[in-house]
C-alpha cells in the first residue's frame, strides 16, 4: 500500500497494490497545471484509492479533470473516463516515499520543453551553489 498527501496535510490517500505505469509527463497541460516541467504520475484503478478529505476539481480539457487542495494547491489526481476509464492518476510526487513507483517511461514527450532533452547534462548541485 502506498500512501501520499497534499502539502499541507487537508487531503490524504491510500492507494493498494501497484499501478499500471509510473510515467512522467510532459504534456502542455500538465506542465502549465503544475508550474513543471513535467509531472510524475501512476495510473491505479479508481477502486484502489481512498482519498480522505475533499479535492476541488478543475476541469482542465473537454475530458479530463485535476484533482487538487482547495487549502494549499496542491496538485493530487488526475482522471480522464476517455482515456482512462475507471482508473486515476496520482501525482507521485505527493506520495510520502516518492521513490516507491520510479517513473518507467515518459510519455506525450512530443511536447516536451526544447531543453529537455539535454536537462541531466547541466550541473548538480546537493544544495543552493555558494556564490
Amino acid at each position: 500500500m502506498a500512501t501520499g498527501r497534499c502539502q499541507c496535510g487537508a487531503i490524504q490517500y491510500e492507494a493498494r497494490g501497484d499501478p499500471v505505469y509510473s510515467a512522467l509527463c510532459h504534456c502542455a497541460d500538465c506542465r502549465r497545471s503544475a508550474g513543471a516541467p513535467m509531472v510524475g504520475w501512476a495510473l491505479f484503478a479508481q477502486g484502489d484509492l481512498t482519498v480522505n478529505g475533499e479535492p476541488l476539481l478543475y476541469r482542465s480539457s473537454e475530458n479530463a479533470t485535476r484533482h487538487f487542495c482547495g487549502a494549499c494547491g496542491t496538485g493530487l489526481f488526475y482522471t480522464n473516463p476517455v482515456s482512462f476509464p475507471d482508473m486515476i492518476d496520482i501525482q507521485t510526487a505527493t506520495l510520502d516515499d516518492p521513490a516507491i513507483f520510479p517513473p518507467a517511461i515518459h510519455v506525450q514527450y512530443a511536447e516536451a520543453a526544447p531543453w529537455m532533452e539535454k536537462a541531466h547534462d547541466l550541473p548538480k548541485f546537493d544544495r543552493y551553489p555558494a556564490e
